[in-house]
């Protein structure tokens, strides 16, 4: 599933290709996705795309009239293509601009959405979402008091989109390995000084990956078009019995809300 760092990328991917032009015509093929494809997101026809927004994983093109909500699912993608190339199998939601361009949202599993949003308002499925994790509202006292009592292990925690949105598995893996948390620790049960030093390394983790992304966006506008995931160097996830980096210690292998959870039992307590 594509998590936030790859979300952001596919923005910054399209952005200069669909930014303050006209939407000459919506083209939806298949509105049968996780949700249906409402007839509202027609309106965007005529209108110029005044900015693109992240929220969480959700992609917005606002315009004038409101917001087209888009999301990738599972194994959604975006690419930005010329008008006149052939659509591919999986092709549901198309949008063509003055430039000749087309933003064409791909999704084999449509699990993905394409929704609308009225000017003005929250959609329900944003309206709910905690901070983004690269701002200010997203810091270690705040979550700190929201895990007082909370029983939950803190990988779970921090993955609630309640709590920050758009700390994926992997990242979480990451993040809890760097600071020397053990994924099945009670939220609870971390103290603020730990918190302290988990949040910061969150951030971080998340703005490198955003920024190894950004090397991918040459090839963005290419007949492939998505960024997809990026060669990064993981430190824990998907080394399951390989050797810790930092102690030589085997990696252990769990399962925590149904995801992989990797992890250095002498690393993190």
């Amino acid at each position: 599933m594509p998590e936030l760092p790859e979300v952001e990328v596919s923005r910054m991917g399209i952005t200069p290709h669909i930014k303050n032009q006209v939407v000459t015509k919506v083209n939806i093929y298949n509105a049968s996705m996780r949700w249906p494809v409402p007839d509202d997101v027609y309106q965007l026809e005529g209108l110029t795309v005044t900015s693109i927004e992240r929220r969480a994983k959700y992609l917005l093109l606002h315009c004038e009239l409101g917001s087209t909500i888009l999301h990738l699912g599972m194994s959604g993608n975006l690419r930005v293509v010329d008008k006149s190339e052939p659509l591919k199998k999986h092709d549901h939601v198309e949008f063509v601009f003055g430039n000749n361009k087309a933003l064409r949202l791909n999704d084999p599993r449509r699990f993905g959405c394409c929704l609308w949003q009225e000017p003005g308002e929250v959609h329900k499925l944003l309206s709910k979402l905690g901070p983004e994790p690269l701002t200010d509202d997203f810091f270690a006292k705040r979550v700190y008091d929201q895990s007082r009592n909370k029983k939950v292990p803190v990988k779970q925690f921090i993955m609630d989109n309640a709590v920050v949105v758009g700390v994926g598995n992997i990242y979480a893996n990451e993040s809890l390995f760097k600071a020397g948390i053990h994924p099945k620790r009670e939220a609870g049960k971390v103290s603020l000084k730990r918190y302290q030093v988990l949040i910061p390394i969150i951030k971080d983790t998340l703005a490198a990956a955003i920024t190894q992304g950004g090397t991918t966006l040459k090839d963005f506008a290419q007949s492939d078009g998505k960024p997809g995931y990026f060669a990064q160097e993981l430190l824990v996830y998907g080394r399951k019995g390989k050797p810790c980096l930092t102690c030589d210690n085997e990696l252990e292998e769990i399962r925590l809300g149904q995801r992989s959870t990797v992890f250095c039992s002498n690393c993190q307590k």
